[in-house]
C-alpha cells in the first residue's frame, strides 16, 4: 500500500529535497511551508505520517503537533537545527514519536519513517478496536462505552478523556497536564474542570469508574485491572 506524508519545511530548497527522496521511495508527500498551512492540509487530506520542522514562521513545530496531537494519533518526526535535550523532551511530551536533528541525511530521514510506519502498522494491526477492563468496554470503532454491557452515555469530552485516561495506563497524570492534552492549550478554563469531568465519569461508570482516575498525590493516575 502507497503511504502518504504531510512534510512541513520552511526552507524550499530543503523541503524539496527530502520530498524528491520520498517520491523515489514511493510515498505520495504533501508539502506545506508553514504551520498554518501544515494544519490545514491536514484537515484536508489523509496523511500516514507527519515529517514537522520546529522553527518556523507563523507557527511553530511545537504549536502543530500540539493541534494534531488533539485529534490524531498520526506517526510525527520533528527536526530541529537544535540537540538539547530540553528540546527533544519537549517534541516527546507533546507526543512526537522521532526526533531527527540538522544537518540530516534525507536517506536516513527516509529510512527511519520507513521504520516507524513498519512499528506503527503492526502495533495498530496488533491493536484490538475493543478496550476491556474489567466490566468497562470501549469500542473505539464505534466510539461506545459499556459497562456490564449497558451502554453509558458519555459527552465527546469525557470519551476523549477516558480514552486519554486508558493511554496512560499507569502513569501519574497532574491536572494541568490532562487539562492541556484533552481540552488543549487554548482552553482558558482552569484545572477544576478535569476534576469536574473525572467526577462525571466515575459517577457514570459506577463501580467501573473506580478504575479510571485514582487521586495521586496531585493528579491522576489510571488503573486497570490486573
Amino acid at each position: 500500500m502507497k503511504r502518504s506524508i504531510l512534510l512541513v519545511e520552511d526552507d524550499t530548497l530543503m523541503r524539496e529535497f527530502i520530498t524528491d527522496y520520498f517520491k523515489k521511495e514511493l510515498w505520495d508527500v504533501h508539502e506545506a511551508e508553514n504551520g498554518r498551512v501544515a494544519l490545514e492540509l491536514f484537515e484536508r487530506v489523509s496523511v500516514d505520517l507527519v515529517v514537522l520542522d520546529i522553527m518556523m514562521p507563523e507557527m511553530d513545530g511545537w504549536s502543530v503537533c500540539r493541534r494534531i496531537r488533539e485529534k490524531s494519533d498520526v506517526p510525527i518526526i520533528m527536526i530541529t537545527a537544535r540537540a538539547e535535550d530540553e528540546d527533544q523532551l519537549m517534541g516527546f511530551e507533546l507526543g512526537a514519536d522521532e526526533y531527527v536533528t540538522k544537518p540530516l541525511s534525507p536517506r536516513v530521514l527516509v529510512a527511519r519513517a520507513n521504520a516507524l510506519m513498519k512499528r506503527t502498522e503492526r502495533t495498530v494491526g496488533r491493536e484490538a478496536e475493543l478496550l476491556q477492563y474489567g466490566e468497562l468496554s470501549v469500542n473505539r470503532e464505534a466510539h461506545t462505552v459499556t459497562v456490564a454491557g449497558e451502554l453509558v452515555n458519555l459527552s465527546p469530552k469525557e470519551y476523549d478523556l477516558l480514552l486519554f485516561l486508558i493511554k496512560h495506563d499507569g502513569k501519574v497524570l497532574s491536572r494541568d497536564y490532562i487539562l492541556n492534552a484533552v481540552w488543549g492549550y487554548e482552553y482558558l478554563g482552569d484545572l477544576r474542570t478535569v476534576d469536574t469531568h473525572i467526577k462525571k465519569l466515575r459517577a457514570k461508570l459506577g463501580d467501573a469508574g473506580k478504575l479510571i482516575a485514582t487521586v495521586i498525590r496531585s493528579g491522576y493516575r489510571f488503573e486497570s485491572e490486573a
